[in-house]
């Protein structure tokens, strides 16, 4: 029988039913035994965390006590790695990474500096374009107010900090834009063509190990519902861009790619953490969970790049009962 190893913990779990259960997998694999937590805000309204072996209430990420109410969890139940699921929580978590390595504890989060990056879509696209990554032409409101043909028409607008496809707009002309935002945004010429994601894992060395892009075929509430994995060497080779421009990425993140026909592949964000699809590539043979889960114990990785093209994923709903 295997003996009890290791306990995670998926902050946020809200729906990631898929993503539990590619680390129940990875521990089936390994032989190991692995307990799994999970928190929310209110865990008895989150199918993953009727799913895990304990679930726990938290605050909300913008909350000034939630990295402590995570902190707590962590040092009373001895977890060994964390595992953060939404953007908003990343810096606050990042913040205290110091914390987390006191308690033994990994934490699945790039450092401030990195975060700083990928939560500012300006910055992520400049950060992107210096280090030679296709990104589309960006700017924000002012430079567009003071400019207004320098993108062209119609323009693609979103919130600079903005996640899960909150926020899109798309302007005809000048004349429809308004004179201000709520929060800030960033502009970019609109793209047109096929979405992907690419999946990316770089071990704790540094090194960018594997690179898996699934096609975006039918997208619902920001997250991929129906995709199909692809090999392409242009992907890889922006992957390799993204690497440069984040050296200090290191384990999951994602970054979406949009294949214009006129400009081609580029990039328009970045997620330093497990994407929404990521139960997609885990299917198609990229373990990132596995090769995480290693690298907590302290085994060889095996990250490879040797996995499936043209698998294809089609999600359905479904429940998780309870009484």
């Amino acid at each position: 029988m295997p003996v009890k190893e290791l306990r995670l913990l998926i902050c946020s779990a809200g729906r990631r039913v898929g993503l539990l259960q590619c680390f129940r997998s990875a521990a089936e694999r390994l032989g190991i035994q692995l307990e799994i937590l999970a928190c929310d805000l209110v865990p008895d309204l989150s199918a993953a965390c009727a799913v895990a072996d304990r679930a726990f209430a938290v605050p909300r990420c913008n909350d000034p006590g939630y990295a402590k109410a995570i902190l707590d969890i962590v040092r009373d139940n001895q977890v060994n790695l964390v595992v953060p699921t939404i953007d908003p929580e990343l810096m606050p978590l990042a913040s205290v990474a110091d914390d987390f390595a006191q308690l033994g504890a990994r934490l699945h989060v790039a450092p401030t500096d990195i975060i700083e990056v990928v939560r500012d879509k300006r910055l992520t696209s400049e950060t992107l374009e210096a280090a030679g990554v296709p990104v589309p032409g960006s700017l924000g409101h002012e430079a567009l107010l003071a400019d207004p043909d320098a993108l062209g028409w119609p323009v693609f607008a979103k919130p600079s900090g903005g996640s899960a496809s909150r926020g899109l707009q798309v302007f005809q002309n000048i004349n429809e834009l308004p004179d201000s935002f709520e929060e800030p945004m960033v502009f970019q010429q609109l793209l047109r063509g096929p979405e992907y994601t690419i999946n990316m894992f770089v071990d704790k060395g540094g090194q960018l190990q594997t690179v898996v892009p699934h096609l975006r075929i039918q997208i619902r509430a920001g997250e991929v519902e129906k995709g199909k994995t692809v090999r392409r060497d242009d992907f890889r080779q922006i992957a390799e861009g993204v690497h440069r421009a984040l050296p200090g990425l290191t384990g999951v993140a994602c970054f979406q790619v949009i294949d214009d026909p006129d400009l081609g592949p580029r990039v328009i964000e970045i997620n330093a953490r497990f994407g929404g699809g990521y139960p997609l590539a885990d299917h198609a043979g990229a373990y990132f969970a596995q090769w995480l889960l290693e690298e907590v114990l302290d085994r060889p990785c095996g990250a490879n790049d040797d996995w499936r093209e043209n698998v294809k994923m089609l999600r359905y709903d479904s429940a998780v009962y309870d009484g």
